[in-house]
């Protein structure tokens, strides 16, 4: 049948996961760091996920599909309630983490290893002094809060750029594109969480790369929620 359904423009999204979660339905999923519709029969044409979109990667169509089939959704979503989180969102569930309390705890403060400002993606300009012979780090801002030695691992000897591709409007891959094309920039280390929405800037500063034009030297390094770097 011809019906109005969504349509996600993959190159759009930054894969911040905001539409899975907005899509009350289950249509939606995270495939490979993308928005996907996985289950056409799911997407009731309301479009609750577009305007949780910050990078209006989502729009209406009209075209052949399923129709929506309301009784799968409601036995999905029974089923989903039996295990479900406390709340929808995976990198928003509470938790307590115990840790020991050491004489190390109380040693002498760790010097900044920030070598430059500002830190924000969103506001640190594309062209600037220290770009030049730099390696670049790019982080989830949580990282820095989830892991003890941040500083020394991973911003000692690194430009810092940080951001989160959840609660920042916009996509980061244009400005991550134009700062890796215009600058000597040696090594890129990506450090995310390992929640799912943490792989929008993971996924930006892969398509920043590539779009580059350029060969450099890069990793990926996860950070658990309970302080472990995980490559």
């Amino acid at each position: 049948m011809i019906r109005k359904i969504i349509r996600i423009d993959e190159e759009k999204c930054n894969g911040c996961g905001a539409c899975a979660t907005a899509c009350h339905e289950g249509a939606i999923e995270m495939v490979d760091g993308k928005a996907r519709l996985t289950r056409e029969d799911y997407c009731d044409g309301l479009g609750d996920c577009l305007p949780a979109c910050p990078t209006n990667a989502i729009s209406f169509e009209e075209r052949e599909a399923p129709a929506y089939d309301e009784e799968a959704v409601l036995k999905a979503k029974a089923q989903k309630q039996a295990a479900k989180l406390p709340c929808g969102c995976p990198g928003s569930q509470s938790r307590t983490i115990a840790r020991a309390q050491t004489a190390e705890a109380t040693s002498a403060p760790v010097s900044s290893q920030l070598s430059q400002w500002p830190v924000q993606i969103k506001l640190v300009p594309v062209n600037a002094p220290y770009f030049d012979g730099a390696n670049l780090l790019i982080a989830a801002d949580c990282t820095a809060y989830a892991y003890g030695n941040f500083h020394n691992e991973f911003i000692r000897g690194r430009i810092a750029l940080i951001g989160c591709p959840k609660l920042d409007e916009g996509d980061y891959a244009e400005k991550l594109t134009e700062i890796i094309k215009n600058n000597d920039i040696k090594s890129v280390t990506i450090v995310r969480m390992e929640v799912p929405c943490c792989g929008g800037i993971e996924n930006a500063a892969k398509r920043a790369l590539q779009s580059s034009d350029k060969f450099i030297p890069w990793r990926v390094v996860t950070i658990t929620t309970d302080g472990r770097a995980v490559e």
